[in-house]
C-alpha cells in the first residue's frame, strides 16, 4: 500500500487542513484580520475563532516538522 506524501508547499499544507481551519487561518494570516473581525464575518463567537487559530497553527507546525 502506497504511503501518502507529505505536503511540500505552503499551498499544499493549507489545502491539507480541515476547511474551517483553512478558512480562518487564511483570513487571519493572509488577510490580516483580527479574531473579532473573523468572528463577525462568519457569525461565530470570537473565542471559537481563537481556538481554531490555535489548533490550526499547531497542526501546521506539526506538518512543517514532518517535512523538515
Amino acid at each position: 500500500m502506497a504511503q501518502a506524501q507529505p505536503p511540500h508547499t505552503l499551498e499544499e499544507l493549507l489545502a491539507s487542513l480541515p476547511e474551517e481551519e483553512r478558512i480562518i487561518l487564511s483570513l487571519h494570516y493572509l488577510k490580516a484580520m483580527t479574531d473579532a473581525q473573523i468572528a463577525s464575518m462568519l457569525g461565530v463567537p470570537e473565542r471559537a475563532v481563537a481556538v481554531v487559530i490555535t489548533s490550526g497553527k499547531s497542526r501546521l507546525l506539526s506538518a512543517l516538522n514532518q517535512v523538515l
